[in-house]
C-alpha cells in the first residue's frame, strides 16, 4: 500500500488552507487578550489605536459568533399591509375609511391575512372591491387574487430591502426569515447601538419632492384649525420672548407681540417669527404631530396640502429647541424612486453631515424641469413624513443633483444613505417583539458549547485510542482535521457559528468515528481470515467504501432539507453538519488511509495496531 502524491500534496493543502483561515480567528483571540491585560484604559486604547488597522482587518476575517454566542437582537416586525393597501385603493370614501379601521382593529389582535379581513368586512357590507381597488369590471376572486399576489410582494421586496440594509450597516450574518403573511424574523449578532439598528429597520425611506406653501397660507391654514378646534381666537402670531430670538439658520429677529387669551390649542404651543415661519417647541411636538394626523384636523387643511413638522429641530438662543412647521403641497413633485445613487458627505464649510443623491435620465429631467418651472420657491425634502430641508431654489438644477441636509451626527448620513441606496419600503413595518441577548449571557453560551465540545471529543478520542490502539492515532487526528475543516469553512465564508452549529459540530465528530470504525472493523474481519496487513487495509478500505458514501450522502441530503425548510437555529445545524459531513468523508477515506500508508512503509502498523 503506498501513498500517493496527490493524496498527499491534497492533505498538505487543505491542512495549510484550514489553518490559514483560522489564523485571524487566533490573532483576534491574541490580541484581545493583550488589551485585557493592560493595567489602564488609557494604555489599552493607546495599544488600539497603535494596531487599529490591523485590528480592523483580522476581526473581519474571524470566525464570527452567532446571536446566542456574541449577544445582540432578536425581532419581530409586521409591514403595514393595510397602509399598502389603503395606498392601492381608489375613490375612497368614509365608508371605506370605516371598513379599513375596523380591519385593522382585527388585525392587530389577530395572526390572520389581512386580505382575508378585507374580503370579511366588504361582504359583511355587501360591497364589491371593484368599487375601490383595480378595475371596476374585476370580480371579487380576481380582485383577490390580485390583493394577495400584492401582500406576497410587499413581503418579500420588504425582506430583501431590510437585507440590503443590514449588510451595508455590516452585520455578519444577518437571519432574516418571513413568518405567515404579513411578518419578518430578525436575528442581529453582534449589535452595539440598539437604538440606531432599530431606527435604520424602521424607516420606510419613502422619499419625496414637494413644493412649500407661501407662509401666508400656512398662517391662514392654522389659525383656522385653532379656530376650529376651540373658542373663536386668532391664532397667536407672535410671542415677544427674547430668549427665542436668533436662529441659526436665518438670524431672524421676532416681531414685538402680545400673548392672546390661552383658548385654542394652537395657542400656546407655536411660536411665529416676522417672516412667517412657524415652529412648535420639543416638548410639543408630539401633540402637534399628533394633531395634524386626525382626521377633522385634515378636512380644515386644502385638500391639495398637508401639514408636516421638521425631522430636526432648531435651536434658540434660549437653548431649547423648536420644530419648524409647513405647509406643502400633498402630490409629490418627484419621488424617491429615480434616485441612483447617495452618499454621506459633509457641506462645503466641511462642518455638517449631508447626502448627496444623483437620479437616473428619467428624474434629472423632470429635476431640471422643476426647479427651473420654480426659482425663487421652497421645495422641501421629505423623507418618511418628515421635512430634512426645504432649500430656496436658486436655479435650474439640470444634473440630476439634490442635497438632504439638516443632518446631526456622520452615522445619521450614514444610515440615510444606507435606506436610500437600498429603497423604500413598500409599506411602513413596526417592531411587535425585541429581544436582546447580553454579551455575558453569551459568554456563559460559549463556556457551555465549549465544554460541550471538548467533552465529546475526548471522550471519543479516548474511546478510539482505548479499543483501537495504535490505529486510533489515525482516526483521531482525522477527527482533528475535521474540526478545523469545519471552522475554517465557516470563518472563510463569513459564516457565523452558533449553539446549533457547535451541535452539529459535535454530531460530526461522532460521523467521523463512526466511518472509521466501519473501516476498522472489516480491516479486523480480514484480518481473522488470515491476510497481510497490506491486504486487510486495502480490502477494509474497499469494502467499507460504499456503507460510509451512502450514510455520509443521505446524511448530506438530510441537512440540505433541514437548510432549507428550516429557519435560524436549525438552518445553523444544518451548514454544519453539511460542512461536517463532507469534511468526515474526506478524512475517513483518504486521510487516515494515507496515515496507515505511512505507517505500513515504516513498519509502524501490524496486526494488534487494531486491537
Amino acid at each position: 500500500m503506498k501513498n500517493k502524491p496527490f493524496n498527499l500534496f491534497l492533505i498538505v493543502l487543505v491542512t495549510i488552507v484550514s489553518l490559514w483561515s483560522l489564523w485571524p480567528t487566533w490573532r483576534d483571540y491574541s490580541l484581545t487578550r493583550q488589551i485585557d491585560r493592560f493595567a489602564s484604559a488609557e494604555d489599552s486604547l493607546k495599544f488600539s489605536l497603535a494596531h487599529r488597522e490591523e485590528i480592523e482587518n483580522i476581526r473581519k476575517k474571524s470566525l464570527k459568533l452567532g446571536l446566542d454566542l456574541k449577544g445582540g437582537m432578536h425581532l419581530v416586525m409586521e409591514v403595514d399591509q393595510i397602509d399598502l393597501f389603503e395606498q392601492k385603493a381608489w375613490n375612497k370614501d368614509a365608508k371605506f375609511d370605516a371598513i379599513m379601521a375596523r380591519v385593522r382593529q382585527k388585525a392587530s389582535s389577530s395572526d390572520a391575512s389581512v386580505i382575508d379581513l378585507i374580503v370579511s368586512e366588504f361582504r359583511k357590507e355587501n360591497i364589491r372591491l371593484s368599487r375601490y381597488f383595480y378595475d371596476i369590471r374585476n370580480t371579487d376572486r380576481e380582485i383577490t387574487d390580485k390583493l394577495r399576489k400584492e401582500s406576497e410582494d410587499a413581503l418579500a421586496r420588504a425582506r430583501e430591502i431590510i437585507r440590503n440594509r443590514i449588510d451595508q450597516y455590516g452585520v455578519a450574518e444577518p437571519v432574516i426569515t418571513t413568518q405567515g403573511s404579513r411578518r419578518l424574523i430578525i436575528e442581529l449578532a453582534g449589535i452595539s447601538d440598539e437604538n440606531r439598528v432599530r431606527n435604520l429597520l424602521k424607516g420606510t425611506a419613502k422619499l419625496e419632492f414637494k413644493l412649500l406653501r407661501d407662509p401666508e397660507v400656512l398662517l391662514r391654514v392654522l389659525d383656522k384649525v385653532n379656530s376650529s378646534l376651540a373658542v373663536k381666537q386668532p391664532l397667536v402670531a407672535v410671542i415677544s420672548d427674547t430668549a427665542r430670538t436668533g436662529l441659526p439658520v436665518g438670524q431672524l429677529q421676532p416681531a414685538q407681540a402680545e400673548k392672546t387669551p390661552q383658548t385654542g390649542p394652537l395657542t400656546e404651543v407655536l411660536t411665529v417669527m416676522q417672516n412667517g415661519s412657524v415652529y412648535v417647541p420639543e416638548d410639543s411636538k408630539d401633540f402637534v404631530a399628533q394633531l395634524f394626523r386626525r382626521n377633522d384636523v385634515s378636512a380644515l387643511i386644502p385638500q391639495d396640502s398637508e401639514l408636516l413638522l421638521a425631522a430636526k429641530p432648531d435651536q434658540f438662543e434660549d437653548g431649547k429647541n423648536y420644530y419648524p412647521v409647513f405647509l406643502l403641497r400633498k402630490t409629490a413633485e418627484l419621488t424617491g424612486g429615480v434616485i441612483t445613487e447617495a452618499k454621506a458627505t459633509f457641506s462645503a464649510e466641511g462642518a455638517q453631515p449631508e447626502v448627496l443623491m444623483e437620479m437616473n435620465s428619467d428624474g434629472t429631467a423632470k429635476w431640471a424641469r422643476i426647479t427651473g418651472a420654480n426659482i425663487g420657491k421652497r421645495i422641501a425634502i421629505v423623507l418618511d413624513g418628515a421635512v430634512y430641508s426645504a432649500p430656496v431654489v436658486q436655479s435650474k438644477i439640470p444634473n440630476g443633483n439634490s442635497v438632504i441636509n439638516g443632518i446631526e451626527s456622520v452615522e445619521e448620513a450614514k444610515d440615510l444613505e444606507i435606506v436610500l441606496k437600498a429603497g423604500a419600503l413598500p409599506a411602513p413595518v413596526r417592531i411587535l417583539e425585541e429581544r436582546t441577548v447580553g454579551p455575558s449571557l453569551g459568554a456563559d453560551y460559549i463556556r457551555a458549547g465549549a465544554v460541550s465540545l471538548v467533552s465529546g471529543f475526548l471522550a471519543v478520542t479516548a474511546f478510539m485510542l482505548i479499543y483501537y490502539r495504535i490505529a486510533g492515532f489515525a482516526a483521531n487526528a482525522a477527527v482533528v482535521l475535521n474540526i478545523l475543516i469545519v471552522l475554517s469553512v465557516l470563518a472563510g465564508f463569513s459564516a457565523s457559528l452558533s449553539l446549533p452549529g457547535i451541535a452539529g459540530i459535535v454530531l460530526t465528530i461522532g460521523m467521523a468515528v463512526d466511518a472509521n470504525v466501519l473501516i476498522y472493523e472489516r480491516i479486523r474481519e480480514e484480518l481473522d481470515e488470515g491476510k497481510s496487513v497490506v491486504t486487510a487495509v486495502t480490502a477494509g478500505y474497499d469494502k467499507a467504501f460504499s456503507s460510509i458514501l451512502d450514510s455520509h450522502v443521505t446524511t448530506l441530503a438530510a441537512a440540505y432539507l433541514l437548510y432549507t425548510f428550516g429557519i435560524g437555529p436549525i438552518q445553523g445545524f444544518a451548514v454544519t453538519l453539511m460542512i461536517g459531513t463532507a469534511a468526515s468523508l474526506f478524512t475517513a477515506i483518504i486521510v487516515t488511509k494515507e496515515i496507515f500508508g505511512f505507517m505500513l512503509s515504516r513498519n509502524i502498523l501490524s496486526a494488534r495496531s487494531f486491537g
